[in-house]
């Protein structure tokens, strides 16, 4: 079982000193979140009661991801997730494949469609068609990763032979974020994964994982990576059970678990995410 660090809503100069951490408690792979900007949001948001602020930190992924590189060796990286489609193509393929080699191939594209209506709008990309536009984008970006010359013309996409450098000496894993139904078909279609877009009680998750075997078989593949954050208390045991449901990997942040007596000791910043960290992995990683 990996071990993902979801660093969501981490003030921005934490990041790094995350990083080494995460390295050395055994963390897989560190992930953090993507949107553009804050607003009075007209969209729903879809996933219960929006948790940020105005003044709630979320960097530029990438820009973050290339930082934390250059302090670390082992660690992998994954925004989760990007939503690709509110950006143009190029852009994407640019900063997505300059992590990579920055990084030494430590990078996971985990993508998505996303929800945010506004942040297409001030982007100057198409809300309604960004599924389709990813779908379109996928093969494409990794045809652009893949070094040396490329022409496309496509739908959405269409442009003459040319390419792009740096590319990464070795492919990037996409994994496709989200559990409706568009979504894992995708994942199916076009993911090395699938990562799980909310915390997943175990009957909930056997639904999902349900609708994504039946389009893998529909595509004719065999099983992928599958991450998904468990409603569960931290338990060895626990995590080798959804390791035989064939879930690979599950996120943890565990300064959401601290104890009365570990929020008095170190506060409620850096220090309690690092020692919560610590904990986690002598108590559950060290188990695995």
């Amino acid at each position: 079982m990996e071990f993902w660090l979801g660093a969501s809503f981490t003030d921005t100069g934490e990041f790094l000193e995350l990083a080494r951490a995460s390295e050395r408690c055994g963390i897989h792979t560190l992930t953090l979140s993507d949107h553009i900007f804050y607003t009075d949001f007209a969209t729903p948001y879809p996933y219960g009661r929006m948790r940020w602020t105005e003044t709630t930190h979320w960097p530029d992924p990438w820009v973050t991801i290339g930082a934390m590189s250059a302090v670390t060796t082992t660690l992998r990286f994954a925004p989760n997730v990007y939503v690709a489609p509110a950006r143009d193509l190029f852009t994407v393929a640019k900063q997505v494949s300059t992590a990579a080699v920055l990084s030494g191939d430590r990078v996971t594209f985990g993508v998505g469609v996303g929800w945010c209506a506004e942040e297409f709008a001030q982007t100057g990309q198409d809300f309604h068609t960004r599924g389709k536009r990813l779908d379109e984008m996928i093969p494409v970006l990794r045809d652009l990763w893949g070094g040396g010359r490329v022409e496309h013309h496509g739908r959405f996409y269409d442009f003459a032979p040319l390419s792009i450098a740096p590319t990464p000496a070795a492919p990037i894993p996409v994994y496709i974020g989200g559990d409706s139904d568009a979504a894992l078909r995708r994942a199916a279609r076009l993911g090395d994964g699938w990562v799980g877009n909310r915390i997943y009680t175990e009957a909930q998750l056997d639904e999902v994982l349900g609708r994504l075997s039946g389009y893998l078989k529909e595509e004719s593949r065999g099983p992928i990576e599958i991450v998904a954050p468990l409603a569960v208390m931290p338990d060895a045991s626990v995590y080798r059970r959804f390791a035989d449901k064939g879930v690979t990997g599950t996120f943890t942040a565990p300064w959401w678990l601290a104890t009365p007596e570990e929020k008095a000791l170190h506060g409620d910043g850096l220090e309690l995410k690092l020692a919560t960290m610590e904990r986690f992995a002598e108590e559950i990683i060290a188990k695995m």
